[in-house]
């Protein structure tokens, strides 16, 4: 809300330098605590509908320490979602939209809903660790597939290029494309 308000109030500025603004945000009020349904306010998923994550490592917008890679013990937050109608698998992008798209979290062949903290392998989960006195916004993607895909891109660490990654998962393992059903989000700092 803070970002957007800022956004707002100071015409004339490029994306760019509202974004390294962002970056500098030391304290964040007023964040989302709850999955979101609607994704029209997400440039990336707008297209798809949503569906609600809730997660019980959330609490006042913020990821517990436990599911940090500083101060905790690098454990993927817990999440569970309602079963999406026609999903057969989903896939899981956790991102630092403050870091290019920085991923963190990235697990693919998921056919359960409820995930308890710390699901993710050290191979799937590398946990947040922004500079002491930076907060960063952290958005867990869940993709509800219709069928399997032949890859998921992206690697933990690597700057997520993540629309052409979300492009790679509305074709399934056979050629077909439309494969994303919905798209659930959840989103803490």
């Amino acid at each position: 809300i803070f970002i957007g308000a800022l956004a707002f109030g100071i015409a004339g500025y490029h994306a760019k330098e509202i974004a390294s603004a962002a970056n500098n945000i030391e304290e964040t009020t007023d964040v989302p605590s709850e999955g979101l349904t609607d994704n029209k306010d997400d440039k990336y998923v707008s297209a798809y509908p949503g569906f609600k994550v809730s997660s019980e490592s959330l609490h006042d917008g913020k990821w517990d320490d436990i599911c940090s890679n500083a101060s905790g013990e690098n454990a993927s937050p817990q999440l569970s979602w309602e079963p999406v109608e026609g999903a057969a698998t989903y896939v899981i992008y956790m991102v630092d939209m403050d870091t290019n798209n920085f991923l963190h979290w990235k697990s693919a062949g998921i056919t359960e809903t409820t995930l308890p903290q710390g699901w993710a392998s050290a191979a799937e989960y590398f946990g947040p660790n922004p500079q002491t006195g930076i907060t960063h916004q952290y958005n867990i993607y869940v993709f509800a597939l219709k069928a399997p895909v032949e890859r998921v891109k992206g690697g933990l660490g690597q700057a997520l290029k993540l629309q052409e990654f979300m492009d790679g998962l509305d074709t399934d393992a056979e050629g077909n494309s439309g494969n994303i059903i919905a798209v659930g989000r959840i989103i803490g700092y």
